[in-house]
Order: C-alpha cells, then structure tokens, then sequence
C-alpha cells in the first residue's frame, strides 16, 4: 500500500554520496604537537589513577556485562501523584437515558450464561499465543465460538486472512434510519512474551458483547432497531491491523465503535499516543578500512550520527513525544568501510498535528547526518500503517462508566494516570474515522508494566476471566444504549465533531 506521509515531506527523500572534494585542513602527514603535560598524572594525582577502575570493574565492583537496576524514584512520584489524583478527580456523567433497564438486566444475564465457553476461549488464546498475522488458530477458534451459537461469520476477510466478521441487523433495520456500531476484539501476541498485552481478554470482551446482542434480539426481537457489527481484528502490535481492515471497508456503514483493552487498573480513558514506523537506508561507498579509507565513505557513520541526532532532538519536543530507534544493519566486517547501514524507528506524539510534526523533524535530522558523513539516504515512512491518538468520546464513555458499576467496578476518570505512561493503538485510526470508546479493564497488580512476563501470566488468573465477562457486558450495554437513545446518539456525534473527529486517514501524512 501506498506510504503515508509527513506533510510537506515526499513519499522518498533519496541523495546520493558527493564526489570527493579537495581535502581542507591539517594533512594526515602532519605531525601534531603533544603537551605531555595534558597526557600524564601529576605525581600526586598516580595514587588516584592506580584505584580506578580496570579491566571491565565499575567503581563498585559489579562487573560491566551486567546493567545497573534504573532508579524507581520517578516511577514512585508517578504512583504517588495517581494515588492524590485518585481522590480529586470524578465523573461528571451525561444524564441520558439510555436502555430500558429490564433489557440491561437480561443483556447482563445473558453474557454471563456465557461464562463457561468466553472462559475456555480466554485459556486457549492465552495458551497458544500467534503474532501479528499469524493469528489463524485464534480466528478459528472465534468462528467456531460463532457458529456454536448459531451466527455465520465471515473470515479471511477486509484484506487479512485472520479477520474475523459478522453482523446482526433488527427485523426492522433501514440504513437511512437506524444507526450501526462495530464491538471489537483483538487476539494477537507478543514475539516471545506470549499475551503480555492481554489481547485473549480483549478477545472474549468483544465476542461475548455481540453474542449477548444477538441472543437478546432473538428474544425479543423489538429490543432494538439497528445494526452491530462485530470485527475481530489481528495485527494490533505494530501492524495496524485496523487501519488495513477500514482501507478495505471494514467501516463502511459504521456510526460508532467500541472496544476495551486490558490494563492494570480500571480506567474510562487514557492518552494513546500517533505512532508512525520510519526505515532510513544510508548508502555509503566500500573500501578497505586500513589502506585505502579515503576511498570509502561510511554508511555506519551517517547511521550512528542520526542516532545522536534523535537523542538531541529529544530536548526540542514535546514531553509526550516518544522516539526510539534500533541499528539492525551496520556493516560486516570491522576492515571494511561500510556501504549501507539502516535505522529502523518509531516516533509518536499525542495529536496527528504534532506526530507530522515530529515526523518531519526526524526526516531532517537523517539528511543532516547524511550529509555530514557524506553518504546518501533514503528515508520511508510508514512501512506498517501509521496509527493515530485515540480520540475518546464523552457520552459514550459515560455509559462504560454506568455499565461496568453494575458489575461492582468503578473506573478511574480520564487524567487519573499520568500522560507520560503512554503507549499506542490502532484503534485511534478508527476513533478519528467514527465515534469510538477504548476503556481501560483491570486485571493486574497496579504496578505490573504492560508487555511484560507478569501481565502475561496475569492475563489468565481469575482476575482476567472476571474482566472478560465485566468488559463483554460494558461493550454490550454501550451498543444497546446507543442504539435506543437518539439524544445519546446526537450529543455522540456533537462531540466527535467538536474534537477534530472525522478526518481523512489514509491521506493524513501525504
């Protein structure tokens, strides 16, 4: 697919290394005069010298192959200005009236007649993790789930072979009339770590909300007018699963959308932070690094010049910008100057403006280290989807609010967390095209880190079959109230439209 841009920035930047130039300065015959003085310990200063640290030993003793245990002293302040926030902060909920509470009431009975069977999907995700679109075990076990309760799904579909599709429409359902929404699951792992991220929670949530839907339109089929869609998308973990399935029209047709993520805590909101994947290849020219290096010009050079420059640029962003990068290829052999060195990076920001901002930037600063060591580049941008800040929405976060205290959890009000522990998702790609909800569940100890062997193993405790069924009742009773309140429904799309909702996504960064 085509890349995405920065604005202002063409889809490739490419130069090529400058013809060699006349060489200015000192000759490398030169000889350069010593101050002995500057190279030598005074007499005094020998003992001193003689106590540092040799031969691999830090100061402390502790040897250098292994890294020192980073200070917690911010994380601390961090726990400590949560726990004050705790008790400020409050929900100011939109009076709205939502559902019929008979209906929430057999809504809630009817996700948990699921229990046994959303659980038994929980375990085996959770027991045989599949990576970005790898994910065919999990799609078929989210079929079969489908088709034991008697509701046809379609899968490969929207362009990935571990999508997943199916719908419910009311007896009485008119496009021009009735509204649609879309309850999501997620169902990849992490390499190596397995559902550190707890997508076989996110899974169940979203499966056991549409199922409950459907049971309770079979029941009674005036429960509601309108359309779910449920979609269960792959490729969340650097992939942007969701943007290639809404690029093959995944949203065609969709007023709203709403899915829940695991987390420590419970939580109605969070900062999501744009993210957009970059590939820079510089080229430089092979020599003999001994006898002939002036012949050569180092592609690892310009390579490790750019990682510097990302560092320092670090300084001139703002405090939720986020960039890291990686080396993977930096040449072969120490004797040969290296011809092409790549950095492979990720940069993200909390608003779509400020990460084309930062994108652009970034391109800058691989030129400038293209230059300096006299090579060429190619910068790509986007080489997997890029994702932007999830854009919460007011009125439905509200009724999660409503819906998770019938099952005895009250999640924290959006700004209870700091903005600094802020990861990213490809559901803002999709909460930026419709209005969208991404709450928070619980289902670990507060200080257990996301991507992590202990979220991990967290992700298949008790605590997370209780979230599992907690989050498919939210998802189903945020559907059921959207679906039957028009005034719900009109101050949903006020709200997205009052945040910068609704743009194009795809041409964003073109």
């Amino acid at each position: 697919m085509a890349s995405e841009q920065p604005q202002g920035t063409p889809p490739e930047r490419t130069t090529t290394p400058p013809r060699d130039r006349a060489p200015q300065g000192r000759a490398s015959g030169d000889r350069v005069p010593r101050d002995r003085a500057s190279q030598d310990p005074a007499p005094g200063d020998r003992a001193a010298a003689d106590r540092a640290p040799h031969d691999g030993a830090r100061g402390d003793g502790a040897p250098r192959d292994a890294a020192p245990e980073p200070s917690h002293a911010y994380l601390d302040q961090l726990r400590r200005d949560t726990e004050g926030r705790k008790g400020e902060l409050a929900h100011h909920l939109a009076d709205h009236r939502g559902a019929a509470q008979e209906l929430h009431e057999r809504l809630e009975s009817l996700v948990d007649a699921q229990a046994q069977g959303l659980t038994r999907v929980l375990h085996l995700l959770h027991e045989n993790p599949e990576t970005a679109f790898q994910e065919h075990r999990a799609a078929a076990w989210i079929v079969e789930y489908l088709a034991a309760h008697d509701i046809a799904a379609q899968s490969p579909v929207h362009g990935l072979d571990t999508a997943v599709r199916a719908e419910l429409e009311s007896e009485d359902f008119d496009p021009g009339r009735h509204r649609t929404i879309a309850v999501m699951s997620e169902y990849d792992a992490l390499p190596g770590i397995g559902h550190g991220c707890g997508h076989n929670v996110i899974a169940v949530t979203g499966l056991g909300a549409f199922v409950a839907l459907v049971e309770l339109l079979r029941e009674d089929p005036r429960a509601f007018s309108g359309r779910v869609v449920y979609l269960g998308t792959p490729a969340e973990e650097g992939e942007g699963g969701k943007e290639i399935m809404a690029r093959a029209g995944a949203l065609e047709g969709v007023d709203a959308a709403a899915m829940v993520h695991s987390y420590p805590v419970d939580l109605v909101d969070q900062v999501w932070l744009g993210r957009r994947q970059c590939e820079v290849r510089f080229h430089g020219r092979a020599s003999h690094a001994s006898s002939h290096p002036f012949l050569g010009r180092n592609a690892l050079d310009a390579a490790v010049l750019a990682y510097q420059g990302l560092g320092l640029l670090r300084q001139q962003t703002p405090p939720t910008d986020r960039i890291h990068a990686v080396l993977p290829e930096g040449g072969e052999r120490p004797n040969i100057i290296t011809e092409e060195a790549t950095l492979r990076l990720y940069v993200r920001s909390q608003r779509p403006e400020t990460l084309g901002t930062l994108s652009t930037r970034v391109t800058e600063v691989m030129e400038g280290a293209a230059l300096m060591a006299g090579v060429g580049v190619t910068v790509a941008w986007d080489t997997s989807p890029a994702t932007l800040p999830v854009l919460g929405n007011g009125p439905l976060s509200d009724r999660w609010v409503l819906a998770q205290r019938r099952r005895d959890r009250e999640p924290y009000p959006a700004g209870t967390v700091s903005e600094v522990l802020a990861a990213s998702t490809d559901f803002g790609n999709v909460s930026y095209r419709v209005p969208g909800i991404h709450p928070l569940i619980g289902l670990a100890d507060e200080d257990t880190g996301l991507h992590s062997r202990e979220f991990a193993a967290a992700a298949a405790t008790p605590a997370a079959e209780k979230a599992g069924l907690d989050g498919a009742y939210g998802l189903a009773a945020v559907a059921l109230d959207y679906l039957t309140d028009d005034d719900l429904a009109h101050d949903v799309a006020e709200d997205f439209r009052a945040n910068g909702g609704g743009i194009s996504v795809p041409d964003y960064f073109a």
